[in-house]
C-alpha cells in the first residue's frame, strides 16, 4: 500500500539557492545578467560562424555547436531558476523535472564529445597539417557532430529510464536549484544503488574516454609544437589550443568532482555551488575564452562592426 501511494507523487519543491531576503533582488539581477550575457555571447558567436566564410571550417563549425549547447544548457538551468526567485510556488511537476534533467544531461554530455572531438581537430591540424582536407572532410565533420549530439541524447535517455524505477515518499522537497540526478537520489524512497551504478559507469565512461582523448591529442600537438624551430608558429598554436585547454580543464574539473563520485557524502550548499560552476559559469565564460584567445575571430568581429558603422 506503501509504494502504491508513493507513486502518487508526481510534484517536487526546488528550494533553489539559500540566501538571505535582502540578497533577492541583487542575486536575482545578478543571475539575470549572467544569463543574458550568455545566451548573447553563445548566440553572437554563432551568428559571426555563420556569416564569415573564412570561419567555415572544421574548427570553427565545432566551436559553434559548442555554443549552441552552451546556450541550452543555461536556458535549461538559469531560466527556471530566475523564474523561482519571486515564484510564490516552487512546485515543479515530475514530467517538467524528467524534462529538465533530459535536457541538462543531453546537453552536459553532448559538450563532453565535442571538447573531445575539437581536441581531435586541433590535434591533425597541427600534427599533420599536410593530411588536414583529407582527414578532416566534410563527411567526417558531421558524423562527429552527429555522434556527439546522438550520444548526449541516448546517454540522457538511460539515466531518465532508470529514474522511473524509483520512487518518492519521504519527501518531495529537492534541495537544488533545478533538477539534477544526485538530489533526486537523496529523496528517493526506493534503494538508488542501480540508479547510482548507471551514472558511475556511464558517466565515468564517457568522462574517462573524452579526457583520454583530450590528454593524448594535446600530449602530441605539445610534442610537435616543441619541435618546431619558429617562434611565430609556436606562439600561434599556443593560442589556438591554449583556450580550449582552458575550456577543458574547467568544465571537466567541475563534472567529475561532482559526477564520478557519485558515492561521497557532499553537502547539498556544496553540491549547489559545484553547480552553479559548470551550469551557468562556464557556459558564460566559454564564448570569452575562444573569443578573446582567438584571432580569426576578433578580426572577423571587427570586420563585422566596421561593415555596421
Amino acid at each position: 500500500m506503501g509504494k502504491e501511494n508513493a507513486t502518487l507523487l508526481t510534484e517536487f519543491i526546488l528550494t533553489g539557492l539559500i540566501y538571505q531576503p535582502e540578497w533577492q533582488i541583487p542575486l536575482f539581477l545578478m543571475f539575470l545578467v549572467i544569463y543574458l550575457i550568455t545566451i548573447v555571447g553563445n548566440l553572437g558567436l554563432i551568428a559571426l560562424i555563420w556569416n564569415d566564410p573564412q570561419l567555415h571550417i572544421p574548427m570553427y563549425l565545432f566551436l559553434g555547436s559548442l555554443a549552441f549547447v552552451d546556450a541550452w544548457m543555461s536556458s535549461t538551468v538559469t531560466s527556471k531558476m530566475l523564474v523561482n526567485f519571486f515564484a510564490k510556488s516552487k512546485i515543479i511537476s515530475l514530467s517538467e523535472c524528467m524534462t529538465q534533467l533530459f535536457s541538462f544531461a543531453f546537453s552536459a554530455t553532448t559538450e563532453c564529445f565535442l571538447l573531445a572531438t575539437m581536441a581531435y581537430d586541433r590535434y591533425v591540424a597541427i600534427c599533420k597539417p599536410l593530411f588536414y582536407p583529407v582527414i578532416m572532410t566534410n563527411r567526417l565533420c558531421i558524423q562527429l557532430l552527429l555522434s556527439s549530439f546522438v550520444g548526449g541524447i541516448l546517454h540522457a535517455l538511460i539515466h531518465i529510464g532508470f529514474l522511473f524505477r524509483l520512487t518518492f515518499c519521504n519527501s518531495n522537497i529537492i534541495h537544488h536549484f533545478y533538477c539534477d540526478i544526485l538530489p533526486l537520489f537523496k529523496i528517493s524512497c526506493t534503494d538508488p544503488s542501480i540508479n547510482v551504478l548507471m551514472v558511475f559507469i556511464f558517466s565515468g565512461s564517457i568522462q574517462v574516454f573524452t579526457i583520454v582523448t583530450v590528454l593524448v591529442s594535446y600530449a602530441l600537438v605539445l610534442f610537435t609544437i616543441l619541435k618546431k624551430k619558429s617562434l611565430q608558429s609556436i606562439r600561434k598554436a599556443f593560442s589556438t589550443c591554449g583556450a580550449h585547454l582552458l575550456s577543458v580543464s574547467l568544465y571537466y574539473g567541475s563534472l567529475l568532482f561532482m559526477y564520478v563520485r557519485p558515492g561521497s557524502a557532499q553537502a547539498d550548499d556544496q553540491d549547489m555551488m559545484d553547480s552553479l560552476f559548470y551550469a551557468i559559469i562556464i557556459p558564460l565564460l566559454n564564448p570569452i575564452i575562444y573569443s578573446l584567445r582567438n584571432k580569426k575571430v576578433i578580426d572577423s568581429l571587427a570586420k563585422m562592426f566596421r561593415r555596421n558603422i
